[in-house]
Parts: C-alpha cells; structure tokens; sequence
C-alpha cells in the first residue's frame, strides 16, 4: 500500500534572516491561532484524499513552527489523526532554539512528535548576530539538553557553510560543538546567494549591508563542506543525501518521500503536494490563505499535471541528490516509448560526464562521486539543462 507524508508549512518567525528567501515573515501573534485553525480545516477539508489515504510520516516546517502555541500543533496532529489513517513512523517539528522550553517540549512529546529539527545554523554568536539569528552559541545548547531530558531521542541539527565572518577555524570550531552533542541527523547546507534574500541581493551588487563583503569564497565553503563529509564520517554518520547525514536507521523518513518521488500532501500557505501524477500549491500569502479557508473558496495557485518528460526529469535531478543514487537499468525498463529519442540525449551526457569523473555508473546505478558533490549543481546543468 501507498502511503503519503504529510507537510505543514507554518510561514511565520521571529526575525527575517538576511540568508533567507523564503516565502515567511514576522507578523503579530494574535495571526497565529486563525492560521492554525485555518489548516485544521483544510485537512478536514482535503477531499478527495481524506480517509482514504494512509500517512506514515508528518513534517510541521517553516518559518518557526515552534512558535505557535502546543495546544495548536496538537490540534494540528488531531486534525491529521481525525482526516487520515495515520501510522506515525516520524512526526518532525522545526523548531529554533531560543524557543524551546521544558513546558513547550513536554507538551510537544504528548502530542506525538518524535522528532525535532533545530536551526542550530552555526556555534559562532558572530556569525549568528550577523545573519540575523535570535539564538546564541548557549541556547543551542540549552535546548538539547531540554529536548533530552524531556525524551526526545530523534534531533536532527542544521549547519550552513558560507555565512558571512566564516572561517576554516570558526566552521571547524562549529562542527566540533555539533559532534559533542551528537545529533541522531545533521544537515549541512551550502549559504545560497540570490536575489531573492537580502544578503544575496547585497553580495550579488557588491555591497557590503548585512556583512555580505564578509562571505567566504566558494572554494572556502566546498572546503568547509569537505571537511565536514569527513569529520562526520569518522563520528558514525552516513552520508545519505548530499545536504544530509544521519546515524544508522536515523535518515529523515519524511524528506525521502521528496527524493524518491513518493507521494506527498501539503497544508498551509506555501505547501507543496504531490501525488505521483501531479503538483499543486497553496498560495503563499498567509493572510490570503485564511481568508480563503475562511470563505470556503480555492486555496490553490497552481496546478500541474506532469508530462513524462517532466516525471524522467525528477526522476534524474532528485534521485542523483541520494548518494546510492539512480536505478538507470528500472529507468531504461520502464521508459515511456516516447521519450526514446530523450534518453538516447541524456546518455549522452552521461557519457561525457562520466569521462571526466563527475558521474559513476556501477551495477546499473548512476551516482554523482563523493568527491564531486561539492559541483553537483554543474553536474545538474550539464545533465538536464
């Protein structure tokens, strides 16, 4: 039987990080409880998927869900439990540390969730102060040992390379400070400069507002990269996914769903659902999203129903982010027919990639190299651009 995830998108934080470009803001509390109300009722609402559909995984993401109120996530997770056959084999709360209490986490425990992901983001109080960040060096530390005591026994902790002030010795410093509290999941993203973030359009024009003249070179942040794959592998982790590592038996269940191209469903304002065949959204606007719910009226911005072209496509840009990579041989086998001409260009690519050692091919299974992650998004643009 097929079972979906379910995603909740909670579009509210404290402060805007300059790295941020995300669809979130800050708005006033009192907007909190109508959002969480709102979502209750779309999943009460989700025809036709509704009592139908198992659910073995749910992610409440952001944004900063550990915002709202305990009693309102619950109510959430109540809606899922009352709509769905649900069999929770993980259920993940974002959450920021300078948000965690004992109450707050205890009440998280009894409502179900097993699992927390911390924006822990860095260990360096310069870096944090100077994308913005609420939390400190201390909370992040404070906030595990809350999260153990009350047991919590899945924590899943963030990293970025490249913030602006990073250095070789203040990133090994951090990764060092993950290690000693040794998170069951870790996650290391590359810092994303683009116009769609303060600090990006800053870096992008040559400015130096929110310390973008700060940013390390892309040679520093593949080396900071690097070094972690090897630091954390030497700790236990296996490297997974490229921005993902995790403890044996502790790789995200839920964000496999996306990589694999299992079927998802998405609520809340900026939610994504997929269901094999096709992809919609919510819109992102928060407040347009209540109103709508409110009014009993189309959250929906868009609609897409997937070509085989597009489906072939996923299927190479989402699967090559795993490190065991492709089944090339089930991709030739089950090919639609008219996507001959297709393959034949994509191997190609593969060839000629292959030729220069950014992909392997062994056993019938297409990998991008561990040593060539750091250009994997070349490798990407080559393949399917």
């Amino acid at each position: 039987m097929i079972t979906f995830g379910a995603y909740i998108q909670v579009p509210f934080c404290q402060t805007k990080c300059t790295y941020c470009n995300f669809h979130t803001g800050v708005v006033a509390r009192d907007r909190y409880e109508p959002y969480a109300a709102a979502v209750c009722r779309e999943i009460a609402e989700s025809a036709p998927y509704a009592g139908t559909q198992a659910i073995d995984t749910i992610y409440i993401g952001g944004g900063t869900p550990s915002l709202l109120a305990p009693t309102a996530l619950a109510r959430i997770l109540d809606a899922l439990r009352k709509s769905y056959r649900v069999d929770p084999q993980e259920i993940t709360l974002e959450a920021d540390p300078e948000t965690i209490s004992q109450i707050k986490a205890s009440a998280w425990l009894d409502a179900g969730f097993n699992r927390v992901s911390l924006g822990a983001q860095s260990f360096d109080d310069r870096e944090l102060q100077a994308t913005g960040r609420m939390h400190r060096r201390e909370d992040i530390f404070r906030a595990v040992e809350i999260l153990r005591a009350v047991g919590f026994r899945n924590i899943s902790m963030d990293l970025i390379a490249g913030l602006p002030h990073q250095t070789r010795e203040s990133w090994e410093r951090s990764v060092t400070e993950l290690l000693r509290l040794y998170p069951e999941h870790v996650s290391i993203y590359m810092l994303e400069v683009d116009e769609s973030s303060r600090l990006g359009k800053e870096s992008l024009a040559g400015g130096s507002r929110y310390s973008a003249d700060a940013i390390p070179s892309d040679d520093a942040q593949a080396d900071f990269y690097e070094s972690a794959c090897e630091r954390l592998a030497a700790a236990g982790y296996n490297h997974y996914e490229i921005s993902n590592w995790a403890l044996p038996g502790r790789e995200s269940r839920h964000n496999l769903k996306y990589w694999r191209r299992d079927p998802y469903l998405g609520f809340g304002a900026g939610a994504h659902s997929f269901d094999g065949a096709s992809r919609w959204a919510n819109i992102h606007d928060p407040a347009r999203y209540v109103t709508c719910i409110e009014r009993g009226t189309s959250t929906r911005e868009l609609i897409e129903t997937l070509t085989p072209w597009h489906a072939l496509h996923e299927e190479f840009f989402l699967g090559l982010r795993r490190l065991e990579g492709i089944d090339l041989a089930r991709i030739e086998r089950d090919l639609d027919p008219t996507l001959a001409n297709r393959l034949a260009t994509l191997q190609q690519r593969i060839e000629m990639l292959r030729s220069h050692g950014l992909l392997d091919l062994e056993g019938g299974r297409l990998r991008i190299p561990p040593d060539r992650l750091t250009v994997s998004n070349e490798v990407f643009l080559e393949l399917l651009g």
